[in-house]
């Protein structure tokens, strides 16, 4: 089986471990941008059970203002030609960003596939490029851009809203000759929602999965939980991740985004061994 094949055949959810080559990410800004300490990271990632490592170089926190293209080629190329030539064969790497220039640039280096938070609508060129170059994409919802996300985000239903905005942006990547199976879905968790429609979109994870689309998380010490927790500090909230985790892989889930990997595929796997014998 090919690296992408355990993207899409049956088995344990993935865990995907988040590995932020930027200054300014909102929970570990600044920590790996120099290639040597990204490589150490997902070398302690992959030990405790990383399947995917998302490498991204622009930070997309609430507030956070555009990183050029050029820019971000140039902090996440010489990480993930650095990934591939010493870690695994079998490790999926994933490009974060929404530029199609960048994609390129990240799959010529060795990227498996694309996780676009915009879905294609800041630069509908990477539908082409992932269909021309079989990659498989990541299309995520979020109301506004990072900059203006969280500035008064209002829903009639969050639920129906965001599951008919993920199915218009796979049929305009299908359009572009993106595969069905190449095509992920993800209800950005924290982008442009208050709590309440983050909450709301986790107690009805299965309708997204019920879509046929393989379906992502990523709740990774998203400030929402702190609200609830009354936690201030992101990097307290691990339970909290991990709890999401469950309930998304009791929801059917494939993929998840987290920063502790270990905790999360703890609960991942645990949760897909008591779906198996309900089965």
């Amino acid at each position: 089986m090919s690296r992408l094949g355990k993207l899409f055949e049956p088995g344990r959810p993935l865990i995907m471990g988040i590995l932020n080559a930027t200054p300014d990410s909102f929970s570990d800004g600044g920590l790996f941008v120099d290639p040597a300490a990204a490589l150490e990271h997902a070398r302690h990632m992959v030990e405790e059970g990383a399947d995917i490592i998302d490498v991204g170089g622009e930070s997309t926190r609430p507030g956070s203002d555009p990183v050029a293209a050029e820019d971000q080629i140039l902090r996440v190329v010489p990480v993930i030609a650095a990934l591939r030539a010493s870690l695994p064969k079998g490790l999926l790497i994933s490009i974060d960003t929404t530029r199609a220039g960048v994609a390129e640039a990240a799959l010529e280096a060795g990227a498996d596939f694309i996780n676009d938070i915009s879905a294609g609508r800041d630069d509908p060129a990477i539908l082409a490029l992932a269909a021309r170059r079989g990659a498989p994409i990541v299309l995520m919802h979020m109301q506004g851009s990072p900059k203006t996300m969280q500035d008064a985000p209002v829903y009639g239903s969050v639920v129906d809203e965001v599951l008919a905005f993920l199915l218009e942006r796979a049929a305009a990547a299908r359009a572009a000759g993106v595969p069905s199976e190449h095509i992920l879905l993800d209800p950005g968790i924290g982008f442009g929602k208050r709590r309440e429609d983050n909450l709301t979109l986790l107690a009805h994870l299965s309708r997204f999965v019920a879509t046929g689309y393989s379906v992502l998380l990523g709740t990774s010490r998203k400030r929402f939980m702190g609200a609830v927790c009354h936690e201030t500090d992101p990097q307290r909230l691990v339970g909290a991740t991990v709890a999401t985790t469950a309930l998304g892989a009791a929801a059917g889930v494939r993929l998840f985004r987290v920063h502790d990997v270990r905790e999360n595929r703890q609960a991942a796997e645990v949760v897909h061994a008591i779906r198996q014998i309900g089965v």
